[in-house]
């Protein structure tokens, strides 16, 4: 056997190259002195490929050669998966980077030893095949999934991740051009994984919304988890459907012609969540955007961690690693992501925050879907159940403690609806959340001291009716109605976003319609009455994004009704097929025969051009009211009647 390659001594006074896709200088330097060493002979060659760990010099030379290539890029945190396709016990940073540190702290060893002394002994190796296997697939299934976590608020990589927007829309862009999304086969197994996610981490995702916002797991259930699942459910149902060509109708110059509309996926969608419903408005418009056939880059809010930590652990193992990315951060990384020419940008937040995404999104002319929020009015006369009215608004007001864009955010009601509504409440808010709701379980968190302290600044110089109770150790706020309320008051000026539902005294049904309609259009409206006149009044008079009357916030769950802003509310919607048009271009395809009959037809429009072709043309491009045949059905049933009567005849005349 061929005596051991000695190593060339690190010189502590050059400068190693700077440090390639975030892995150390020393890893680089490692690099820079391995290549430089004469190729090992054959025989050593065979003995390392048996080896079982980092420890000979080709695999050194391997390990530190796909770092700088950046095949493997900065180890996120994440779970890998084993060789069976199972999650690891380990995390990726523990399995990989300790080799990278195993590399270094021999680097280092080797610099306290004298030159002579500094060799590999080839000979003191344990030979493993099945341990060097699962390495090796370990190390493949890291290189596959680097990408798939983008998490910037790692300091040491500050640097490296300057460019990671830019790397990571890339990733996408090669994913989307392999055409592999536009498979209905592929988008019904994204689809399927991530409903398989939502069941099989039920108890995880519940946890995971309690820490961020202390919300009970029954309304996580029912407002975040069985939302987007019963969404996926009913996409993977009629996904089949949706996804092929339209046939739209005809007119008779096209009468030989075929008339498609495609729905093209528009490329790499870039979808931005919100923190107040960390799966339903994260993973909701990721639904839409499978179906259509893009590739996403998901962008959860920095205010929800403890679920950012799940999807961006666990979710990611159920999609595409190429296809579906997560990119972790706040809103300077959002700004960053912004600079970037996405095919197309659904963003949940903020009337302000939605401004600065739609200038983004101008530059570019990139389409996008703002969903926003607003003050919600609701509106209540006296033909309603006053006590099942009282119920239903107050537990929309105070879904996830008012944080909620759909939630009504102030009452509409004459004075005597008012003193019967106050009565009612009282009974509801302590058969609800007891006699101090700011000690219930069933209340969720404010989600940060700086909103809490916003809306406590609310309450000055209000009229507290009822509730008001608060726990500024826990940042819970009970129920509060206000009454006496100043409509220029600062708690009328801005959507609130909290438990303080704030009432406005008028005198008619008109009197609430006018003054909805004096402010921005928002995206919801709740109207409580049996009178289907004043319904009426209220659906034809008024602009908002959704209408739910004697009831509040469920028409969202309905994913066969679009839901979406207008004006300062927002614009575009989603939900069903809703996400699918959302997440995809209607592309027009005509296709025309080559054969002489449809030469003929042609022949009009070419030169020479006369009056008598003219006015042929205009003939036959007028639209006509189109030709109803629903008819023939009845027609063609009553002549088949005819001829079984007439054949019964002839059969009875001849026997």
């Amino acid at each position: 056997m061929n005596a051991p390659k000695t190593l060339p001594r690190i010189d502590p006074y050059v400068k190693p190259p700077a440090a390639t896709n975030g892995i150390s200088p020393k890893i680089s330097q490692l690099h820079q002195i391995y290549t430089q060493q004469p190729k090992a002979s054959k025989q050593q060659q065979n003995e390392l490929k048996k080896k079982s760990d980092y420890n000979s010099l080709e695999d050194i030379q391997i390990a530190a050669t796909t770092a700088i290539k950046g095949e493997d890029r900065r180890i996120p945190r994440r779970l890998i998966m084993d060789p069976s396709g199972k999650p690891r016990s380990k995390n990726v940073t523990s399995t990989v980077n300790s080799k990278f540190e195993e590399l270094s702290k021999r680097a280092d060893d080797l610099e306290q030893k004298p030159s002579n002394q500094r060799e590999l002994n080839l000979d003191n190796k344990s030979t493993n095949s099945d341990l060097q296997a699962n390495i090796d697939a370990d190390v493949e299934r890291i290189s596959r999934y680097m990408d798939s976590i983008i998490d910037i608020e790692d300091e040491e990589n500050n640097g490296y991740e300057k460019n990671r927007a830019k790397q990571c829309l890339d990733i996408s862009r090669r994913a989307f051009n392999s055409g592999r999304t536009r498979k209905l086969a592929f988008r019904e197994k994204q689809l399927k994984g991530l409903l398989k996610f939502l069941e099989n981490h039920r108890t995880e995702i519940e946890d995971a919304v309690y820490k961020d916002l202390r919300k009970h797991r029954q309304e996580t259930n029912i407002s975040e988890i069985e939302l987007v699942a019963n969404d996926l459910r009913h996409t993977l149902l009629k996904l089949k459907a949706w996804v092929g060509p339209e046939r739209p109708q005809k007119r008779i110059i096209n009468f030989l012609d075929n008339a498609y509309i495609y729905n093209d996926p528009y490329g790499v969608v870039l979808i931005i969540g919100a923190w107040n419903y960390p799966i339903l408005l994260t993973l909701g418009p990721l639904v839409g955007a499978l179906a259509g056939g893009n590739t996403v880059i998901l962008k959860p809010s920095e205010l929800a961690p403890a679920t950012n930590k799940l999807l961006s652990e666990v979710l990611i193992n159920y999609l595409d690693h190429e296809c579906f990315q997560i990119y972790l951060g706040g809103s300077q990384e959002t700004t960053e992501l912004l600079k970037e020419k996405f095919d197309y940008i659904f963003f949940t937040g903020s009337s302000k925050i939605g401004q600065r995404v739609y200038q983004a999104a101008a530059k570019n002319i990139t389409p996008c879907t703002l969903e926003l929020g607003g003050k919600c009015p609701l509106y209540i006369d006296n033909t309603v159940d006053m006590y099942k009215t009282a119920k239903r608004a107050l537990w929309g007001r105070m879904l996830n403690s008012g944080q909620t864009c759909v939630a009504p955010d102030y009452i509409l009601c004459t004075k005597e609806v008012e003193e019967k509504f106050i009565k009612e409440s009282e009974k509801v808010l302590k058969q609800f959340w007891g006699d101090d709701p700011s000690k219930s379980s069933s209340l969720s968190r404010i989600v940060s001291e700086s909103h809490y302290r916003r809306l406590i600044e609310f309450l000055k110089n209000e009229h507290v009716a009822l509730g008001g109770h608060t726990n500024d150790q826990e940042l819970i706020m009970g129920p509060t109605i206000l009454t006496d309320v100043d409509p220029q008051s600062p708690v009328m000026e801005e959507e609130i976003f909290g438990p303080i539902f704030p009432i406005i005294n008028i005198h008619t049904a008109q009197e609430a319609i006018d003054f909805i309609n004096s402010r921005e259009k928002p995206l919801a409206l709740y109207v409580f009455t049996k009178n289907k006149r004043v319904q009426n009044m209220f659906l034809t008079k008024t602009s908002s994004g959704g209408v739910s009357i004697n009831d509040t916030i469920s028409h969202i769950s309905t994913e066969n009704l679009p839901f979406g802003g207008v004006g300062l509310s927002g614009m575009g919607n989603y939900h069903g097929k809703f996400g699918f048009d959302t997440f995809t271009h209607k592309k027009g395809v005509l296709l025309k025969d080559l054969g002489g009959i449809s030469e003929m037809a042609l022949n009009l429009r070419y030169p020479p051009y006369s009056n008598k072709k003219t006015n042929l043309i205009n003939i036959v491009l007028r639209k006509r009211r189109g030709i109803y045949l629903g008819f023939l059905d009845r027609v063609f049933i009553f002549l088949l009647g005819v001829l079984l009567a007439f054949l019964l005849q002839f059969y009875v005349n001849i026997f």
